[in-house]
């Protein structure tokens, strides 16, 4: 029962960091900017960074706009998805638990405002890139260190194949743990 804890300790110590500090910022936004009024701190600035009031129904980044009631039951589905199959992680893929909770974490935070809002408070805008929020980070950032992991995991497996001689050149060659 201790391990189990301890598994969701972690994982709702990042997720619920993320889901605070994702929802102060928002709530900063709502109360110091009207929907779709941008600010910066500096003129020179505005092209490049801003912070704008930007009222969201779709998903990240904008795409597929008006589906926030299918969008609250994939966020809620994912979220159940992954308290159910975190404590089965082993804690030997570190990354794919610290993905698992930054993608909770950013589910939870974009959940909450279509809740209660009926749309995602977006309001980080960088260039020509579409405005996105703290959340959306953090399920980016949780896809990247998940692919990142993967592929790491993948290459730390295969160095770690031993060659085996063949049974009819006497060559080394390596074999999977599924072929032995």
């Amino acid at each position: 029962m201790s391990k189990k804890i301890s598994n969701y300790t972690y994982l709702l110590s990042i997720a619920g960091f993320i889901i605070l500090f994702d929802q102060i910022t928002k709530w900063l936004v709502r109360q110091n900017l009207a929907p779709e009024e941008v600010w910066a701190p500096w003129n020179w600035l505005m092209p490049y960074a801003r912070i704008v009031n930007w009222h969201n129904t779709g998903i990240a980044f904008g795409m597929f706009q008006n589906g926030n009631t299918i969008f609250i039951i994939i966020s809620t589905l994912v979220s159940i998805g992954i308290l159910y199959y975190f404590p089965r992680v082993s804690h030997d893929e570190g990354f794919l638990r610290f993905a698992m909770a930054l993608q909770l974490g950013g589910a939870v935070g974009n959940l909450i405002d279509r809740i209660r809002q009926g749309f995602v408070t977006d309001f980080v805008s960088l260039g020509t890139f579409p405005v996105f929020n703290v959340a959306d980070s953090s399920i980016s950032i949780g896809v990247a260190v998940l692919m990142v992991g993967a592929l790491y995991m993948d290459m730390k497996n295969k160095k770690t194949q031993k060659p085996v001689a063949s049974e009819t050149t006497g060559d080394s060659e390596k074999v999977s743990e599924d072929q032995k």
